[in-house]
Parts: structure tokens; C-alpha cells; sequence
């Protein structure tokens, strides 16, 4: 994908966490126990975290000569993975689904590891 699309993905994803957020605070408040509830404010706040950092890499990845569809998708691929993986638990209670969590989670690790190793090794000038 282009930097143009990437930059648009990480747009719809933030909109999507933000509306994700408010069904948590206002439609489950009341049907999640507290603990399921910060289940799912940890997966909000994941997914907004790596929306805002998919449209980071897209517009640096290319001033610094990174494979920005990448790293793009390694975060993609964690909000899916990590944070889809808490929504779902904490609404449906299947504890099982905690196992798909960390393959999120290293998904956003690998994402962020290529970004600085590529920042570290990027020419002086940039």
C-alpha cells in the first residue's frame, strides 16, 4: 500500500478506536465487570496507540528509507490480533482468547523493533 493509503488506514483505525472507546465507557459500563472493562480500556488503548503509530511510520518511512508497509502492517496486525483478542474476551468472557493476545503484542514489538533499528541506521542528515 501506499504512504497515501496507510496514512488513511491509521485514520479509520484511530475513528474506529474512539467510537470502540465509547461503546466501552457508555454501553458496557454497566453489562462488563470492572475487571472485563479494563480488559477492554487496555485493548482501546492499544488500538489508538497503533493507529497514531501507522500514521507515524507512513510518513517517515520514507524520508528514512524504511519499508513503511512493514512496519505498518506489523501494527495492523497487532490491533487485530492484541487488541481484537481483548475485545472479544472481555465481551464474551472466553478466557481462551487470551492465548491470541501476546502474538499481538509481538507483532506490535517486531513493528516497532524495524522502526528503530531503520531510525539508528538512517543517513545523519534526516
Amino acid at each position: 500500500m501506499t504512504t497515501r493509503h496507510w496514512l488513511g488506514s491509521g485514520a479509520l483505525l484511530a475513528g474506529l478506536g474512539v467510537g470502540l472507546g465509547a461503546f466501552g465507557a457508555h454501553g458496557l459500563k454497566e453489562r462488563l465487570s470492572s475487571e472485563m472493562l479494563v480488559i477492554y480500556q487496555t485493548g482501546v488503548f492499544y488500538h489508538l496507540i497503533h493507529a497514531l503509530g501507522i500514521m507515524l511510520a507512513a510518513l517517515t518511512a520514507d524520508r528514512l528509507g524504511l519499508r513503511g508497509g512493514l512496519i505498518c502492517g506489523f501494527f495492523a496486525l497487532g490491533v487485530l490480533l492484541f487488541s481484537g483478542s481483548l475485545y472479544v474476551l472481555a465481551i464474551s468472557g472466553q478466557r481462551w482468547l487470551g492465548m491470541v493476545t501476546p502474538f499481538g503484542g509481538t507483532a506490535f514489538l517486531v513493528g516497532w523493533g524495524i522502526l528503530a533499528f531503520g531510525c539508528f541506521r538512517a543517513k545523519p542528515d534526516v
